[in-house]
């Protein structure tokens, strides 16, 4: 019987490097984002081990995401995990200058998003009283840095979310858990800085980081835990780094 998994997201980052992941654990992956041609170059380079739909999609729309989900062909209905991950920073101005605009996208990316795709795939799993829910947060969901305010909002919603899936899916044996990066390198600083690749590229610099392959492998051994055994809230950061403010650079 196959195991399926949804990604959203996927098409870079922690999203690509974890459908990778589940895939060498055998998963029939449906992998979700905006960017059709990047999704179209993994389900690719995976679809000789594993089935890969790809759907594409904004999570900023409702009813995108609920057509996306509902046009799924019968036998990638039941979904075993879903890997809410699409999220993104945007900007980092104090909180007087702040952008409404980047305020918007990263309130219905990483919060309203994550629920929508939530809200499609839940009710197969109550039903089924069968599923398992990982949610990326993020360090800025724990604690509040300088200029990361209404970033670290929402991501401290998604800190608050996942506490109250695990309580209403707990009747119904589902796992939720969360895992909390610190700093990764991906495309991420990109994105927050506006295409500014000197400055996002400068984040990364004098110290280690996490990649996205290291979150990858947490939610691979997450996923292939024994049924009575849920990774319930995971923070994990590189070792140079003791908190958001806190990095030991060479």
């Amino acid at each position: 019987m196959s195991r399926i998994a949804l990604i959203t997201g996927a098409s870079s980052g922690i999203g690509k490097a974890t459908a990778m992941a589940l895939a060498e654990e055998g998963y029939d992956l449906i992998i979700c984002g905006r960017r059709k041609d990047a999704l179209k170059e993994l389900q690719d380079r995976l679809h000789k081990q594993v089935k890969v739909h790809v759907l594409r999609f904004d999570v900023r729309d409702k009813k995108e995401v609920k057509e996306a989900i509902h046009s799924l062909p019968e036998d990638l209905k039941k979904i075993d995990i879903l890997v809410n991950n699409a999220g993104n920073a945007h900007g980092m101005d104090p909180i007087h200058s702040g952008s409404l605009e980047d305020w918007d996208a990263m309130i219905d990316i990483n919060i309203k998003g994550l629920l929508y795709v939530s809200k499609a795939i839940i009710p197969q799993m109550t039903e089924r009283r069968h599923g398992h829910i990982i949610n990326i947060g993020s360090i800025a969901g724990k604690e509040v840095y300088p200029n990361g305010n209404v970033y670290s909002a929402t991501k401290h919603a998604v800190d608050a979310i996942n506490k109250g899936m695990r309580m209403d899916l707990n009747d119904y044996g589902i796992k939720v858990g969360a895992i909390n990066p610190g700093l990764v390198e991906t495309g991420f600083s990109e994105v927050r800085f506006k295409g500014d690749s000197e400055r996002a590229r400068s984040v990364y610099e004098g110290y280690q980081p996490l990649k996205a392959e290291d979150i990858a492998e947490i939610i691979r051994f997450m996923v292939t835990r024994p049924p009575h055994v849920n990774i319930a809230d995971l923070m994990v950061l590189p070792t140079a780094q003791a908190s958001s403010t806190i990095l030991k650079k060479d």
